[in-house]
Parts: C-alpha cells; sequence; structure tokens
C-alpha cells in the first residue's frame, strides 16, 4: 500500500476543511512546492493535489499545481474544477500524471465519458460521499445519486481507480471508514484509493489490515500539517 500526501490549495495556500466545510478552514503557512517537495524527500511515490477554488467555482490554482509538477519527481494526481477534456488535458500538459474527476461525473455524463475515453488510466473517479449519498461541487452540493451505483457506472465507463472518500471521516482524525471501503472494493476490478480520516499511523496500519488487496492506497492530508503523523514512518508502515 503507498502514501498518498495531499496538498489542498485554497487561494494558492495550503489549507485543510473539515468534512469539506469552507467555514471550518485551517491554513497552513508553509509554500506548497516547499511541502511537496518534502513529501517527496520523506519517501512519498505519489502526490494528491486538489484545486478547491476550481471544485467550488470560484477560481482556480492551475500555475500552482504546475509548479508543484514541475518541482518533482515522483506522479502528481489532481482535481477540483475539472469539467471537460480540455480542463484534464491542460493540468497534464501542466505536468500531472493523472487527473481526479467528481462533479462532472455526475452532472455530465456525455463530457465524463468522453474525457474517460480519450485519457485512459491517466483519468481516476473521484467518489466522495456522506454514507452512500454522493456530493458534488465541493462537497457542497448534496444528490440523489447512490455511492454504489455511481462506483459501478465509472467501472463500467472504463474508470480503473476510484478514491473513495468519506466526507464524515475528512479532517475528523476518527480513522477511515472501513466498512465503506469493503463495500466499495468489493464492487468491481478496479483499484481503490482510501481517503478521510487517517490521525496516527496506526489508522494507516487498520487500513492495510482490514481491506481487500485492491485498496492499495490511501490518502493523508491534515495528519502531515498537524503532524500527527510521520511520513516517513507510515511509508515504511504499510510498504
Amino acid at each position: 500500500m503507498i502514501v498518498i500526501p495531499a496538498i489542498d490549495l485554497h487561494k494558492g495556500k495550503c489549507v485543510s476543511m473539515r468534512q469539506g466545510d469552507p467555514n471550518r478552514e485551517t491554513q497552513y503557512d508553509d509554500d506548497a512546492l516547499e511541502r511537496a517537495r518534502s513529501y517527496v524527500a520523506a519517501g512519498a511515490q505519489r502526490l494528491q493535489v486538489i484545486d478547491l477554488d476550481g471544485a467550488l467555482g470560484s477560481g482556480e490554482n492551475e500555475q500552482t499545481i504546475a509548479a508543484i509538477c514541475q518541482a518533482v519527481e515522483v506522479p502528481v494526481e489532481t482535481g477540483g474544477g475539472i469539467r471537460s477534456l480540455a480542463d484534464a488535458q491542460r493540468r497534464l500538459d501542466g505536468g500531472a500524471s493523472y487527473v481526479i474527476l467528481g462533479t462532472v461525473l455526475v452532472e455530465d455524463e456525455r463530457s465524463a465519458r468522453n474525457i474517460i475515453g480519450a485519457l485512459g488510466e491517466k483519468v481516476i473517479a473521484g467518489i466522495d460521499a456522506r454514507g452512500e449519498n454522493v456530493r458534488i461541487r465541493g462537497w457542497q452540493a448534496d444528490t440523489v445519486v447512490h455511492r454504489d451505483a455511481l462506483i459501478k457506472r465509472v467501472a463500467n465507463w472504463g474508470v480503473t481507480r476510484i478514491i473513495h472518500t468519506e466526507i464524515g471521516r475528512d479532517g475528523t482524525g476518527e480513522g477511515y471508514d472501513l466498512a465503506a471501503l469493503k463495500v466499495v472494493a468489493g464492487l468491481g476490478e478496479f483499484r481503490v484509493t482510501a481517503s478521510g480520516g487517517a490521525k496516527t499511523v496506526d489508522d494507516l496500519r487498520a487500513l492495510k489490515a482490514s481491506v481487500p488487496s485492491n485498496v492499495d492506497a490511501c490518502v493523508v492530508g491534515r495528519a502531515l500539517h498537524e503532524e500527527t503523523i510521520d511520513l516517513a514512518e507510515a511509508v515504511k508502515a504499510v510498504a
């Protein structure tokens, strides 16, 4: 299992939003590029960079994302505000290795399938849910879309990896939703990245010990900023 450090960008700054709530944002003073470099130095094999302004429809951080991609020698997956093939291609042209689709999977099937058809395994499906209900647009908009139905749908479209985020756990330090991940992992042949809730290395160990083998990656964000997880230790713990 690999550990993927997350860098969430809001107005060019590294932030964390508890359960995706902009009113519960913590802003960190460190430079995004330096943080990315430090993660790679500590052993990260991949980084995740999310444009929260893009996700919320209030701006974009594409220059910062491109600078991060160019500053590190590991693959970068990036999401937030990608609604078209042109959006996706622009991130890839900026140096990203993978693009994460979220809202467009629900709101515009034609565009989503176009992106997946054109970019194949460079596309990751971001399935963000509270329980079994999918949320979109930076987690601010609820939907009637069922998590499992959406996962099966995108798998049929050709997606080979999903990131499952339990919004209720994100930023809380309560650990990953292991029960949900077991269900999600059993829905198809795709690979799964777990996201939302890690606070200690023991949370990562519990994840690895409890889920099917196709859950082969985990995202850690706030815990790295707040130093409740040491990245080098985490990488070794679940290798």
